[in-house]
């Protein structure tokens, strides 16, 4: 089993058991786990995060009309089936977080978007693995709010990685 199947085993028993999950009781009694791409590594890439020389404070609007805030540290870029991508990273308490949407949604994975945490290797060196492109947890239930990916976040290439939709 490779770390990325062992991952999702992992979550998916944290989904359908733990007090904590993002499904309800009614949803966890029906549960048989996430739905995912198959893993694809050339969808895991090492890049350069390039620096906001003044990061911003910025508000992301959230699924339920809130707004949280977030700095805006910079961008990255990368190719996708030759097409060239940016996305703007933010960062949070936890760390980086970049909410995007693809061309893959809303047919394929949650309309309202998906989420990653780069992994900072310092040096200003992210990776960003799309095999661990995530739904928020507004995709699961309304009691959730989740910040949506801004207008820069929202590709026209399809991220054929991560988790797709979810069907209760």
């Amino acid at each position: 089993m490779s770390t990325l199947d062992e991952f999702r085993r992992e979550k998916d028993e944290f989904f359908k058991n733990n007090r904590q999950s993002p499904l309800d009781k009614e949803q966890k009694s029906q549960f048989n786990g996430l739905s995912y791409y198959p893993e694809n590594p050339a969808l895991r890439l090492e890049l350069t995060l390039e620096r906001n020389p003044d990061p911003e404070m910025v508000a992301i609007a959230t699924s339920t009309g809130d707004e949280r805030d977030y700095w805006h540290v910079g961008q990255v870029r990368f190719k996708v089936k030759g097409q060239e991508v940016v996305l703007q990273v933010y960062e949070a308490e936890y760390g980086y977080f970049l909410p995007f949407s693809d061309a893959t949604a809303p047919a394929e994975t949650y309309g309202a978007g998906r989420y990653l945490e780069p992994e900072d290797l310092g040096g200003d060196k992210l990776v960003l693995d799309f095999n661990l492109a995530y739904n928020p947890y507004c995709a699961y239930n309304e009691r959730w709010s989740c910040p949506l990916p801004p207008a820069a976040n929202r590709l026209k290439v399809r991220i054929e990685a991560g988790e797709k939709k979810f069907h209760a």
